[in-house]
């Protein structure tokens, strides 16, 4: 089928005349609709983050700290559990998503992460109120993490979407872009309040002070949330077919099961290596820096902070790569590499800030080429009216399974003298990521409409 594009490089199935109206749909609002996305991840992943930067606070704060070490694995077993909440609002939101719209979804996601932000910048410690102190904390992690699961999923089948059918990686790259940002941020700001403030004054109350920052970053983010556009072929599929919203997913049209059975296990596989990767340098590494290796923590935050700047600033040129050369090959680098360089990277780090810079740099440059195209191959490997439930359960499973165990088991693991274990888990799941995508088909710059089942093409097309 020959597809025509409008003035955005947007792609427009035959049977539909773009009008003025559309066409500015395609440019300038795409771009508005874009940017409020792309920041409302930043904001999501940054409230998500500061959690594992405070760390070692948190446990001091809101576990019995009689025994530092098993309170610090205490919240790193809370920072797992909320991730096992991931898939569940993977599924329920993901669902909802393919019924009323993306931008509701991506609106009801935001609130709830604010709502459980600044319920753990207000919680009382475990000196206060005991246990309740570690429940309340619990409780605030599983609501974020619920719906985290639904908010990724979401942005990423959301951005692939609204993106010209040419420039889908680099445009889905910007989703990553967000990811690391939120990462960046709450480590510049953890940074900067151990620069400003001593180190008791941070463990009584500073840790609060990014999440009670995230309540106030979402009202902004809400605001502009309120003027995004659905998704183009979202629109499409409910206004070509005459059928209501979701309709067409209820009936569960699209993909056979055994079909969807197959794209899930596939993302959920292709995902593993990539995210153990991820969690194991973004959240722990500089943990790993501090407890492991005597670095003092303002000199680790900053280490991590610099290194990740570096590493997202590539996102956009991987993305780009993927939309010249296809997003199997980006894939293979960055697993590939991550097997390479995994074992001397972290031998490199010892007390220095140079050593857990570089060592962080070269393993997130390399993260950054899988995760630069994550929304566009996802999204290429369901079709729409499952789409956001595909990624949503698919994505968020292998998140909470292997990217939010793996602060944990690095911890667990390294205080047992078997860090050797750690590395050939992170090894053994880069295959799993290169076996996955060698099964999966290429599929740069497919179009969207025509993914999956051949009923998925809008009767208009036919």
């Amino acid at each position: 089928m020959t597809n025509y594009y409008d003035g955005s490089g947007a792609a427009v199935l035959p049977g539909h005349t773009p009008g003025a109206d559309q066409q500015l749909r395609g440019t300038k609002a795409a771009r508005k609709s874009l940017i409020a996305s792309t920041t409302g991840q930043l904001f999501e992943w940054y409230e998500w983050t500061a959690y594992a930067v405070f760390a070692p606070f948190i446990a001091a704060a809101m576990f019995d700290n009689s025994d530092p070490v098993s309170a610090l694995l205490a919240t790193f077993a809370v920072f797992a559990v909320g991730f096992l909440m991931r898939p569940l609002g993977g599924i329920v939101f993901g669902r909802v998503a393919d019924v009323k719209g993306r931008k509701f979804v991506l609106i009801v996601t935001m609130l709830m992460m604010a709502s459980a932000s600044l319920a753990i910048g207000l919680l009382p410690t475990y000196e206060s109120i005991g246990i309740a102190a570690s429940a309340l904390l619990l409780l605030a992690r599983m609501t974020q993490g619920f719906a985290h699961g639904g908010e990724s999923a979401t942005a990423n089948s959301y951005v692939a979407e609204i993106a010209p059918p040419h420039r889908r990686g680099m445009w889905g790259s910007l989703v990553f872009v967000a990811i690391m940002g939120g990462t960046v941020t709450a480590y510049a700001i953890g940074g900067g309040i151990t620069a400003v403030m001593s180190e008791t004054a941070v463990g009584e109350w500073g840790w609060r002070i990014p999440f009670l920052l995230g309540a106030v970053f979402a009202l902004f983010i809400l605001y502009l949330r309120r003027g995004m556009e659905e998704s183009q072929v979202f629109d499409d599929i409910v206004e070509t077919t005459g059928e209501a919203e979701g309709t067409a997913v209820r009936r569960g049209r699209g993909f056979t099961p055994a079909q969807l059975t197959k794209a899930i296990a596939l993302v959920v596989m292709m995902v593993s290596g990539i995210t153990v990767a991820h969690y194991t340098w973004s959240s722990y590494a500089s943990t790993f820096a501090i407890t492991q290796r005597g670095m003092d923590s303002n000199t680790a935050f900053w280490a991590i902070t610099a290194s990740q700047f570096l590493a997202l600033l590539t996102l956009p040129l991987w993305g780009l790569l993927s939309d010249r050369i296809g997003r199997r090959p980006v894939v293979f680098i960055f697993a590939i590499g991550t097997i390479a360089t995994t074992i001397p990277l972290k031998a490199l780090i010892d007390d220095r800030f140079w050593t857990l810079f570089l060592a962080s740099l070269v393993a997130m440059i390399f993260v950054a080429a899988a995760g630069s195209i994550l929304s566009a191959m996802m999204s290429e490997a369901f079709p729409t009216r499952m789409r956001t439930a595909g990624i949503g359960f698919a994505y968020s499973l292998s998140v909470a399974v292997f990217g939010g165990s793996a602060p944990y088991l690095n911890a667990m693991l390294i205080e047992r003298d078997l860090g050797w274990l750690v590395n050939g888990y992170i090894i053994g799941l880069c295959v799993c990521t290169i076996v996955a995508t060698l099964i999966m088909k290429e599929t740069r710059a497919a179009n969207l409409h025509e993914v999956g089942h051949h009923d998925e093409t809008p009767r208009s097309s036919r």
